[in-house]
C-alpha cells in the first residue's frame, strides 16, 4: 500500500512517475535488498549510505540490508557487488575511491568501474578544502602559491594515503600552479590532520566534514574549496574556480550503482525512488553531518559522472607518474 500510494503522488506530481516500467520492474521489490557500503561500520560513509537507505527502503515498501564489506581499498566490496545476480537486489555504495581514482591509480585493480557496473544515481557530495597550518603567513591561494614558490622544499603536506582523493587534489593544485610541495601519506585521515595541527605538515586537502571541527577551533585555516560553487557552510570561502584554477571542480562524491546488466525498467524503479528520497525535506540536514549536498542524477548521467571522473585522475595519474601497482 505504501509503494502504490508513492508512485499515485509521483504520478499526481509529475516529478518521474513510475509508468511504463516492464512488468519485472512493476513487481519490484518483492523482499529485501542488500545495499553493500565498501568501508567498514562507522564513518561517514557508513552513515550516508544507512541514511539514504533507511528513508529509500519506506520509500520502496521494503527493507535495506547495509553490508559494510571493508578491506582492498573497496575492491573486495566492488568484486561481491560485480560478481551478484543483476536483479536490483544487490547494490553498492561506489563513490569517489571505488570508482574514480582507484581505476585511476592502481593498474591492477580486480574490476573494470565502468563495464563491471550499471549507474543507477548520484546521492550526493562534498568538497574537498585546501587548508593550511593557522601560522602559516597566507591568507589567500595567490598567497599560499606565492609562499611555495618563495621556500621550495619547507613545505610538506599530508594525505590520507597514496592516491587517495586527498593525495590527488593536491598533486592536481600543484601541477596547476606550478608549485612544489613533499607529499607525506598517512594511514587516513585522522593522523595525517594531527601533524597538521601540530605543524610537522603545513598544508592538506582534507574533505569538508573532516576539516571543519579544526576550521572552527582555528588551528587551521581554509583558503578555497573544490567544487563548483561555494559550500553553505564556508559561505566565506572562495572555490578554487574563483580563485583562477579552472577543472577543480572535483569532489568526494558518492552514489548507487548495481552489477552490469541490470534491465532498464529497474534501473528506472530504483533512480526514481532514490531522487525523491533525495528531494526530501529532512535529508539535506541528516546528511549535514558529513557535509554531503545532495544531487540528484538520471542514470545516464551518473554513469557519465563516473566516466570523466576517471578520466580526470587517470591523466593526473599519468602525468604525475601516480601507479600504485607498479
Amino acid at each position: 500500500m505504501q509503494r502504490r500510494c508513492f508512485i499515485t503522488a509521483l504520478s499526481a506530481s509529475g516529478s518521474g512517475a513510475l509508468v511504463g516500467l516492464s512488468a519485472q520492474a512493476q513487481g519490484f521489490p518483492a523482499r529485501p535488498l542488500r545495499y553493500i557500503v565498501p568501508v567498514a561500520a562507522g564513518g561517514g560513509s557508513d552513515l550516508v549510505g544507512r541514511t539514504v537507505t533507511e528513508r529509500w527502503g519506506r520509500v520502496l515498501g521494503q527493507s535495506f540490508v547495509v553490508d559494510n564489506i571493508g578491506g582492498g581499498g573497496g575492491a573486495i566490496a566492488c568484486l561481491a557487488a560485480a560478481k551478484s545476480v543483476p536483479d536490483g537486489y544487490t547494490l553498492l555504495q561506489g563513490y569517489v575511491g571505488t570508482h574514480g581514482t582507484n581505476p585511476a591509480t592502481r593498474s591492477k585493480l580486480p574490476y573494470d568501474a565502468v563495464k563491471d557496473f550499471t549507474a543507477v544515481g548520484m546521492i550526493g557530495a562534498t568538497p574537498n578544502v585546501l587548508v593550511v597550518h593557522a601560522s602559516l603567513p597566507v591568507q589567500t591561494v595567490a598567497q599560499f602559491v606565492d609562499y611555495l614558490k618563495r621556500n621550495p622544499g619547507r613545505v610538506s603536506y599530508g594525505s590520507a594515503g597514496q592516491g587517495t582523493l586527498t593525495h590527488l587534489t593536491m598533486e592536481l593544485f600543484k601541477q596547476a600552479a606550478n608549485a612544489f610541495a613533499l607529499h607525506i601519506p598517512y594511514r587516513g585521515i585522522a593522523p595525517a590532520f594531527n601533524d597538521l595541527l601540530g605543524g610537522q605538515t603545513q598544508a592538506m586537502f582534507p574533505g569538508l566534514a573532516a576539516a571543519l571541527p579544526h576550521l572552527r577551533s582555528g588551528r587551521v585555516r581554509a583558503l578555497a574549496v573544490t567544487g563548483a560553487a561555494r559550500h553553505p557552510l564556508l559561505k566565506d570561502v572562495p572555490t578554487l574556480i574563483e580563485s583562477g584554477y579552472k577543472g577543480f571542480d572535483a569532489v568526494q562524491w558518492y552514489g548507487v550503482v548495481g552489477p552490469a546488466g541490470m534491465p532498464s525498467g529497474l534501473v528506472k524503479t530504483l533512480n526514481d525512488t532514490l531522487n525523491a528520497v533525495l528531494t526530501g525535506p529532512d535529508l539535506r540536514d541528516r546528511l549535514s553531518a558529513e557535509a554531503v549536498e545532495p544531487h540528484a542524477m538520471t542514470p545516464e548521467a551518473f554513469g557519465q559522472y563516473i566516466r570523466d571522473d576517471i578520466a580526470r585522475w587517470t591523466r593526473l595519474a599519468h602525468d604525475r607518474k601516480i601507479d600504485l601497482d607498479a
